[in-house]
């Protein structure tokens, strides 16, 4: 190249002959290095982990509370059996903010219990009076529990959580609807008892919808369910079970439990006839007591109405009707009755009558002809009673049952000698006679002491005791003066007449008892001689013994 060629030109051109030309070459290949192994292994672990991971993975739902106590995102778990089923993944308000929203992923496992009626709770410790439920929760923290639907049931993912636990999970047995006009002490968890065992628990309740009543949840466990019947009878026995009646006071109770948690019990009565049990989901009604419960209905009753000219203060609805003693019906209504014309009150006694109650006292022979006249037509029954009334002199009387309650029942009660009534047989009901009371008839026989009292001339009586009493006094002072005169000259005259009585006894003395006295000598001799005589005799009979013949031929010495 010249010298004065600038830096900066271009180079000149070549010609074609010293152009490189292209050649083409095969490309070797390359080897891959051992360093991207283990990477490559471990990408493939990973992704089938996750692949794993996702195919495992159940559905994921969403529960609705009220409020989320002790539930924690990544860390509260969901139960079944006490096996973990899922796990809380996210917490979330309502959009009105009045709920929180809880999701959850389910083992896919547990898949299947998600369906329609699940129920979710969450599960806490609780101390109450029938036990303390949630105790593990102390160290682990709350839960939320699970109770699956019905099998077979459709599959759903959005769920509202309880508020409380339902109290059977998983037994067998069989739930029944009760209707009680109030709980008592009855909570969720209260014990069923079953000829005092107890066979089951109240679920839940509430009030009913007309508001006069409560709905009660009871389940009973089996088998002691199939002793549940259609005519079976549930009663509250919640605390004492205090029944104040025509027997005084009694205080019955099934259990302590029963008394602190409240209870129910239910019994099927002996008269009922045999059914099988009731049908899951059966209704029954709870009555207040087992006295209650039990009570037979009658199948034929009469109503009739008194008519008392007393207080029936004690007498209630449901008190007893009895017939000389026997129970025969009861009371149904205490009200008054009220006059125009008289403007009188008066009060009025429903009753029934029961005929097979009646009919049930008599004798087997006697219950047939009973039962004919009490169940038949009813003129048959007036005629009777017409009977009754006019010749037996019935009548209805009220009585004291228990001076310690005062409660008072109907007594019907013969007296002949009863007056005469008039009653209006075509009535309906009927209106019986009735008699007073022994509380009337002792005030009765109070009021005419006090008017024979009030008749009596106490003054003029009053004012002749008080003569009698100045007389009386004028003797005493008579009397007082004769014995001062007495003192005076009689007795001083009757000391001397003894002074001179006491000188002859003394003197009779010393003549009849002195050693040297007259008559003690006397009586000496007379001795002396007896005793002579008294040997006398002795020889005599002794010569006798030894010489008998002596009595014949006299004594030998003589006739020698």
């Amino acid at each position: 190249m010249p010298d004065n060629v600038p830096d900066n030109a271009p180079p000149p051109p070549r010609s074609t002959e010293e152009l490189p030309r292209a050649t083409v070459a095969r490309r070797k290949r390359t080897h891959i290095s051992v360093v991207w192994v283990i990477p490559v292994l471990a990408a493939v672990v990973a992704l089938g982990v996750a692949a794993q991971r996702i195919l495992s993975e159940g559905p994921t739902v969403r529960i609705e509370f009220a409020a989320a106590q002790g539930i924690e995102a990544g860390k509260t778990p969901l139960k079944y059996k006490d096996v973990n089923i899922g796990q809380v993944t996210a917490l979330q308000l309502s959009d009105h903010y009045s709920k929180v929203l809880v999701t959850a992923r389910i083992t896919k496992s547990a898949a299947g219990l998600m369906v329609k009626d699940t129920k979710f709770w969450v599960v806490s410790p609780h101390i109450g009076l029938t036990g303390i439920s949630g105790l593990s929760t102390l160290l682990s923290g709350n839960y939320i529990a699970v109770q699956p639907g019905p099998q077979g049931g459709s599959s759903l993912r959005q769920f509202t959580g309880l508020e409380a636990a339902p109290q059977i999970t998983d037994q067998k047995g069989r739930r029944f609807k009760l209707s009680a006009a109030d709980l008592g002490s009855l909570e969720v968890g209260s014990p069923i008892y079953y000829r005092f065992l107890p066979v089951g628990e109240v679920e839940s309740y509430g009030l009913a919808a007309d508001g006069k009543s409560f709905e009660i949840s009871a389940f009973i466990n089996s088998p002691y369910d199939r002793q549940v019947h259609p005519e079976t009878r549930f009663w509250n026995a919640s605390g004492l079970d205090v029944a104040v009646g025509e027997n005084g006071i009694d205080v019955r109770t099934v259990s302590l439990l029963a008394l602190l948690a409240g209870g129910l019990c239910f019994e099927t009565p002996d008269f009922a006839s045999a059914t099988p049990p009731a049908a899951e989901g059966a209704a029954f009604k709870v009555y207040p007591t087992r006295e209650v419960a039990m009570k037979q209905p009658e199948a034929f009753s009469r109503h009739y109405v008194l008519a008392f000219n007393e207080p029936v203060r004690g007498l209630a609805v449901g008190a007893s009707v009895t017939l000389m003693g026997l129970v025969v019906g009861e009371v149904t209504a205490v009200g008054l009755t009220y006059d125009t014309k008289t403007l009188a009150l008066r009060p009025v006694v429903h009753i029934n009558f029961y005929p097979e109650q009646a009919a049930a006292r008599f004798s087997a022979e006697q219950q047939g002809a009973v039962r004919r006249n009490t169940e038949g037509d009813v003129q048959r029954q007036v005629t009777m009673l017409h009977r009754l009334v006019d010749e037996r002199g019935m009548r209805a009387h009220l009585r004291t049952a228990s001076l310690l309650t005062g409660t008072r029942y109907v007594s019907f009660e013969f007296n002949p000698t009863a007056p005469k009534v008039t009653i209006d047989w075509t009535r309906d009901p009927l209106e019986l006679p009735v008699a007073p009371g022994e509380i009337a008839d002792l005030e009765a026989k109070l009021e005419s002491i006090l008017t024979k009292v009030d008749r009596m001339p106490i003054e003029s009586i009053g004012e002749r005791t008080a003569t009698a009493l100045k007389t009386l006094n004028q003797t005493l002072a008579d009397a007082d003066i004769v014995l001062r005169d007495v003192d005076a000259s009689t007795i001083p005259e009757l000391r001397k007449a003894l002074d001179q009585l006491h000188q002859a006894l003394d003197n009779a003395n010393a003549t009849l008892l002195g050693r040297d006295a007259p008559g003690q000598q006397a009586m000496r001799e007379a001795l002396e001689e007896v005793a002579n005589t008294a040997r006398s005799l002795r020889a005599l009979t002794d010569y006798l013994e030894r010489h008998p013949e002596a009595l014949i031929r006299g004594r030998i010495g003589e006739h020698k």
